[in-house]
Order: C-alpha cells, then structure tokens, then sequence
C-alpha cells in the first residue's frame, strides 16, 4: 500500500505548512519558532508556529531530540544483521537484544528471518564477534547474517512528511 492510498480517522491533518515546518526542523532541529516563522513568511506568526509545532509533537507526528553521529563518537562499522530464531522465542529474543545500546534499531521481519537489527561498532571484528557471541549465543537463536552498511543513501531518521499526505486547502 502506498502512502497516499492510506486512509483512516485517526490521522492528523497536515497542511502545507506543518510539513514546511517539520522540514526546516529537520533542517536545524534547533531552528527558533521565530526564525520558522521568518523563512516560511507570510502572514504566519511565532506563536502560530509554536502552536503548530506542539500540536504536531503531541498528536506524535515528529518528535525533538539529539540524533547521534555514530562515525564521529568513533562507532564507523554499520551493519544490518537478520537474525533467524525458534518462533516461539521471537519476542523473547528481541527484547534481549534491544537493551544493547550498539543496537540501533530492532524489528520483527518476514521472510527468512525473525528480527532485523541495525548495529554500530568500533571495527569488523567487533562487529563479528558481537553477532557470533552475543547474538549467536542465546538460546533460540538459529542463524545470523550480517549485511555491513559501507555508505548511507538515505537515513530514515531525516525522514520529511511525504507531500503524498499533506492535505489541500
């Protein structure tokens, strides 16, 4: 299903401006409302922008937070591992691996694995021995695979509001 096939009540409405909005903070997540308010223009006042940006935190549309640059606090190796467990241990093994905190990211997928997981190291051999003596060693786990990252296209975390979505006045 594509984004813009995706109907349902419980949806925020998003104008054209709260997606301007969510993209300059994605731009400079530090950005003042006042200074949003200037480059947007128009007749759209800090107070405006500061309404719209709270509404769009609480109805959980984008969240404010400091996003880590793994490379520069010397964490270089990314890699996705796809982790194949016993099924009825999926949930079980998940929340083991998710208090990790070189994992990144941690999802249940279909196909022929179980969990997806992103995880940052030092160096290839730390990221190996992780997956094999970490991962690889807790029960239910039956196979691993590790997809290294060398260069990023496109990080989900600078994610914009798809236009798809944005609603027409």
């Amino acid at each position: 299903m594509y984004i813009s096939e995706m109907k349902t009540d419980k949806m925020p409405r998003i104008d054209a401006t709260d997606k301007r909005i969510s993209d300059l903070l994605l731009e400079d997540g530090r950005m003042s409302c006042s200074q949003i308010a200037r480059r947007i223009g128009g007749d759209l006042s800090e107070r405006a922008v500061r309404y719209r940006i709270n509404r769009l935190i609480k109805s959980g549309v984008i969240s404010v937070r400091g996003n880590v640059n793994a490379e520069a606090i010397g964490l270089p190796v990314c890699a996705d591992v796809f982790i194949e467990v016993e099924p009825s241990l999926i949930d079980t093994i998940a929340k083991q691996i998710a208090e990790y905190e070189s994992v990144s990211y941690i999802a249940y997928s279909t196909g022929d694995n179980d969990i997806s997981i992103q995880l940052f190291t030092r160096n290839n051999s730390e990221m190996f021995r992780f997956v094999t003596e970490v991962i690889g060693k807790i029960p239910g786990v039956r196979k691993t695979h590790i997809s290294f990252v060398p260069i990023k296209i496109k990080d989900d975390h600078v994610w914009p509001i798809p236009s798809s979505i944005v609603t027409k006045d």
